[in-house]
This record gives structure tokens, C-alpha cells and sequence, in this order.
């Protein structure tokens, strides 16, 4: 929907649970709006003196937005890797900027400690809060005109609180089949239920959560049609999957047709790493502008694909942002965008809960995106998507070292990865003289991720010497030992599975890791790949 075309959301108060219904304003937080009144006298609250506060100033050395090149700095020889593989990152000192926030400010308005470490609003400090408008309105362009902003501590504080203002005892949660286990683990424990809905290629299915929502049968499932969807579109947690445009459209259209809320879940959507190359295909390309600039943000902005907001002309999705994954996730920090009746009842929650992120953490952030500006943001977010996409790249190329990789032509795929090129993985016979029982046995298989931190690998466990119907969990976690008392650690699939929260355990002969390759270096990535090659081919020799 054009910006000229939008309008205000509609009324979605039905969609509010009991408990958000009976949230009234906080006794004491309900005098804020007079605080930061001039001259007022405030002899209400009991805020402590900002004279007691031992800290006289914040200073931190920031890096500079360019810190990171755009384009990888690795060539596509195998000796590049190796350079890259044992030399030293960090051997270029860090360029950096001295940023200080004091306890008190000379100028009005400016970030200062006597503010940030007082106690606060819910919504922002005014800095942020003026930050997060722009970058929302510049990046996800939603297509309701009265949107808002509120920060949270984080998508999982977001999504806890996001459930509970919607969702009573008794109700369902739409969500994908393979999802992230923390948003499940949320609601296990309030009686709201996981109500899986298939994946393909490009994540939850949108014929099937139109034949799931048609169907449904309340006296059968025990339970009310569910009007609230949990969704992870961007780097899909665990597949590593992103939606197109064209599916977000119909998922979208289908939750109009059935009045479903949905809370976007999108903490990797500035990891969107693009299809892997194999190495030997590689070419560097156009080196995009390194320089901080209005034409190269707006370039990069219009790389991404939307968000549910930017399709959004009624008001019900719920957004969940954070920078967890694009500054530093102790810094507990995020934000919602919503339609502004949500945005109130989730304000009132956080009234009397968390009240507001820690306000280091506020301060620190919010003095250095305006340091950096809009335009420094996007080119630290353009620099750390290259970093995120080298290591997949690495990850990947290791896995081809290792193993022997066979693709799988799209069309001959079905289930979670149905229109994608899986590769199946085999042993890899590295000189004459070797020779493995598992040559032409398929342990694996997998799609490299196009956004996000994880690769997501299916176990062919059917394949296993001792294989038997219904020993996919067992055999799944028998692997997972063997991995771990060798010195590496996965995660096992069985706990990223909806399915086994409702009793059905159906995955076709099947095992599933969920592997990480955002935060351990080079040398340990080749490293634990040529383990895991080492344990996998002990594991799927026994017994012959």
C-alpha cells in the first residue's frame, strides 16, 4: 500500500486478552506526564537523588560505522582461506571514536546519567525513542499511519509480553512447525498451546494455514480457532529459510480473512546473507560506496525484503526488533511497533513488570546511534551482514571439504525445504587408499541459509544400521553424545519441534541438528566440521 493510501488501523480491541483488559494506568507511573512538565516541583515520587549516584560519567571508544568492509576480503583460492583460516583478524588495530555521557548535561535534551539511571517511562528516553521512529519509518515503511514504538528488554521479554496481552488460558498460538523452543517454552506453562502450521522452502505454507484456519473444529482441538500467529520470516529459526514477498502477501491475506494478530519475530533481518557460491565460483563483484551516506542506505534499505509491516494496512501485526544481534544482547534492549491500542496495553505491562530497560544500556545505545546517525547505523548493519555471510560461507565451504555433496534438483524436494537445492551429504574418499563403509550412504543433508546464524541439517537416520520405526530421537541424541564427548557441541533438533509439544512425533525416519556458525572463529569452525565428519561416519558404521 502506498504512503499516500494509508490510514489508521482499525479497531482489533477484541483481540485483547483478560488480563490486558483489567491492566489499569500504574498508580505512580501514572504521574509522569507531569514530571518533565517545566518548573514543576515534584515532591511525589520516590526517585532517588541523582547527587548519590556514583558514577560522574559514561565513556565508552565506539567503533567507526565503516569498521567493516562490504565486499568479503577473502578471494576465492584456497590459499585466501588458508591465510585467512590461520592469520589474525584482529590484527588490524580497531578504529575507534571516544563517546562520554556525563551525569549532567550542558544543553537540553542531550543524553545525561541523572536521567538515563533515574527511574523512568516505559515507552523510550526521548533520544531513542525520536531514533526508533525514523529508523522504523525509513526501514519497514509500515502501511498504517498510526503506528508506534515502545522498547522492550528483548524479542523474548517482547513475545512474552505480546502473548499475554492477546492470548487467555485454553487458546492457541499459530506457529511453524520447526520453531524458535524459548517462544514455546513462554506459553507451555500459561495453558496456551503451539498450533503447528507446515513449512516449504520459504517458511509456514500459506495453503496450509488457510486449510488449518477453514477447518478447524473447536470441540475436536479442544480449544477456540487461534487468532494469534508466532512467525520468525527472516533467517527462519532454525531452517535458516527467508519469506518472499509474494508468500508474506498471502500469509497476511489469510490472517485478514480470519482475524489473526501476527507477531513478527525478526531479530536476523539485517542478516540477509543471499545465496551461497561454492568457493571456486566466487567473484568479489562491485565494491558498494564504504562511506556512511543517504544513497547507499537507501540502497542497502531497498535490498531487504519487507517486513509484514510494509503490507499491513489494518493494524494487526505486531513487530519485535532488538538489537541483540546488531550491537550486543547484554545490552537488553528492543522495541515493538504496533498499532497504538497494543502499543497502551503493552505499555501498562511494562509499567508494573520490567518497567524499562536498564538504563546503562538505554544510554550507551542510544549515544551511539546518534553518534553514528540514520546513515552510520545502516553501514554498520551493511558491514556486520558481510562479516555474518563470510562465516556462513566458511561454514559451508568446510562442510564440502569434509563430506561429498550431491545437490537435489528443487523440483524433486518436498517437505520443509520443497523448491530449495538440498545438498546430501556422504563420505568423502580424500585419497585412494580410503575408504569408508559410508561412501555412498547419505548421513545428511541440508540447504545453506540465505539469512540468519544456523544451518539446519536432517539426519538420515533411516539409514543408520539399526534403524527402526520411531528411534529418530533416540538415535538423534545418541549422535549428540558422541559429538559432545568429542569436544563439540550442536543443537539437538527434537527441542525446535511444535510438533512433539502436540504428539506428533512424524519426521519421516528422521534426526535434525541445528548448527551455529556466528560466533566460534575460523580455525575452531574447521575444526569441529572435521570432528563432526570423524564421529558421523563412526556413528553410521556401526554394526556393519
Amino acid at each position: 500500500m502506498s504512503v499516500e493510501k494509508r490510514t489508521k488501523s482499525i479497531d482489533l480491541s477484541h483481540h485483547l486478552s483478560e488480563l490486558s483488559k483489567a491492566r489499569t494506568t500504574s498508580p505512580l507511573k501514572g504521574l509522569q506526564k507531569y514530571f518533565s512538565q517545566p518548573g514543576i516541583l515534584s515532591l511525589a515520587g520516590g526517585l532517588p537523588s541523582p547527587a548519590y549516584f556514583p558514577i560522574s560519567d559514561v565513556s565508552a571508544n565506539v567503533l567507526i560505522p565503516d569498521s567493516f568492509a562490504l565486499v568479503p576480503t577473502e578471494s576465492s583460492t584456497s590459499f585466501s582461506w588458508l591465510w585467512k583460516l590461520f592469520g589474525s583478524h584482529t590484527s588490524t588495530s580497531e578504529k575507534t571514536q571516544g563517546v562520554t555521557i556525563p551525569k549532567y548535561s550542558a544543553n537540553d535534551g542531550d543524553i545525561n546519567l541523572a536521567h538515563s539511571l533515574q527511574y523512568g517511562p516505559s515507552v523510550a528516553q526521548q533520544q531513542l525513542q525520536v531514533f526508533l521512529r525514523e529508523f522504523t519509518s525509513e526501514v519497514y515503511r509500515p502501511a498504517f499511519e498510526d503506528w508506534s514504538v515502545l522498547i522492550d528488554t528483548g524479542n523474548t521479554d517482547g513475545w512474552s509480553r505480546a502473548v499475554t496481552t492477546l492470548c487467555n488460558p485454553g487458546e492457541g498460538v499459530l506457529c511453524e512447525e520447526w520453531t524458535y523452543p524459548s517462544a514455546l517454552a513462554s506459553i507451555l506453562p500459561l495453558n496456551i498451546q503451539p498450533v503447528p502450521v507446515p513449512m516449504d522452502g520459504v517458511g509456514m505454507k500459506s495453503d496450509a494455514l488457510e486449510n488449518l484456519l477453514s477447518q478447524w473444529d473447536p470441540v475436536s482441538r479442544q480449544m477456540p480457532r487461534p487468532h494469534v500467529m508466532y512467525i520468525v520470516p527472516v533467517g527462519q529459526n532454525p531452517s535458516g529459510s527467508t519469506m518472499s514477498i509474494t508468500r508474506k502477501k498471502q500469509i497476511y491475506d489469510v490472517c485478514v480473512k480470519y482475524d489473526v494478530i501476527i507477531v513478527e519475530d525478526d531479530p536476523y533481518y539485517f542478516l540477509q546473507l543471499g545465496t551461497y557460491i561454492f568457493k571456486e565460483d566466487r567473484s568479489s563483484g562491485a565494491t558498494p560506496s564504504g562511506r556512511p551516506s543517504p544513497k547507499e542506505s537507501k540502497r542497502f534499505v531497498s535490498t531487504l525484503t519487507p517486513s509484514f509491516l510494509n503490507f499491513d494496512y489494518q493494524g494487526r501485526v505486531i513487530r519485535l526488533d532488538t538489537f541483540s544481534k546488531t550491537i550486543a544482547p547484554g545490552s537488553r534492549l528492543g522495541w515493538f511497533t504496533c498499532n497504538p491500542l497494543f502499543a497502551e496495553r503493552l505499555e501498562r505491562q511494562g509499567e508494573t513488570t520490567t518497567q524499562a530497560p536498564c538504563g546503562f544500556g538505554q544510554s550507551i545505545i542510544t549515544k551511539i546511534l546518534t553518534h553514528w546517525s540514520y546513515d552510520g547505523y545502516i553501514r554498520w548493519l551493511r558491514g556486520i551482514r558481510t562479516e555474518y555471510q563470510q562465516r556462513r560461507n566458511f561454514f559451508v565451504d568446510c562442510l564440502a571439504e569434509e563430506f561429498h555433496l550431491q545437490p537435489m534438483p528443487a523440483d524433486t524436494v518436498a517437505d520443509i525445504w520443497q523448491g530449495c537445492i538440498v545438498y546430501q551429504a556422504s563420505s568423502k574418499v580424500k585419497t585412494i587408499a580410503e575408504k569408508h563403509a559410508t561412501q555412498n550412504l547419505t548421513m545428511l543433508s541440508f540447504v545453506p541459509p540465505v539469512a540468519g546464524m544456523f544451518v539446519w541439517m536432517k539426519l538420515h537416520l533411516d539409514q543408520h544400521p539399526s534403524f527402526s520405526p520411531g528411534d529418530e530421537n533416540a538415535l538423534e541424541m545418541k549422535l549428540w553424545t558422541k559429538l559432545a564427548e568429542n569436544g563439540v557441541l550442536f543443537a539437538p533438533g527434537w527441542m525446535f519441534s511444535a510438533k512433539e509439544l502436540t504428539g506428533d512425533t512424524d519426521h519421516a525416519d528422521s534426526g535434525h541438528f541445528r548448527v551455529s556458525f556466528s560466533n566460534v572463529e575460523f580455525p575452531d569452525l574447521k575444526k569441529a566440521v572435521t570432528i563432526f565428519g570423524r564421529v558421523i561416519r563412526e556413528f553410521f558404521e556401526e554394526d556393519l
